[in-house]
C-alpha cells in the first residue's frame, strides 16, 4: 500500500471513530476513560497538538468542536450527567498514561 493511500485510510477510519462518538452520547467520557484510557477530550487534544505542530493555529475549544460537532458547553449540557461513585472510584484506580 502507498502512503498516501494509508494516509487516506488512516482519515477515513478516524473520521467514522469521530462520528460513531457523536451518535454514542449516551457513551459518557468517563466510560470511555475506565475502559480504554482515553476520551473524547483526548481525542480532541491530540488534534489539537497536531495542528498546533504543524503551525496551525487551533486552541482547546476548535479541537472539542471538532470531535463532539458541536460547542463542549453545548455538549455537556445536552449529553452529559453525573458520573457515579463506581465511575469515579474506577477513574481513580485506572492507570493514567498521559
Amino acid at each position: 500500500m502507498d502512503d498516501q493511500t494509508r494516509i487516506e485510510l488512516e482519515a477515513a477510519a478516524f473520521r467514522r471513530l469521530r462520528d460513531h462518538l457523536r451518535t454514542r452520547t449516551d457513551v459518557q467520557n468517563i466510560d470511555m476513560m475506565n475502559l480504554t484510557g482515553f476520551c473524547r477530550n483526548c481525542l480532541s487534544r491530540w488534534y489539537q497538538e497536531e495542528a498546533n505542530a504543524r503551525d496551525i493555529p487551533m486552541d482547546k475549544a476548535e479541537g472539542r468542536e471538532i470531535v463532539y460537532g458541536m460547542p463542549y458547553g453545548e455538549w455537556v449540557e445536552k449529553h452529559q450527567v453525573e458520573a457515579s461513585d463506581a465511575q469515579k472510584a474506577a477513574f481513580d484506580a485506572a492507570p493514567k498514561a498521559h
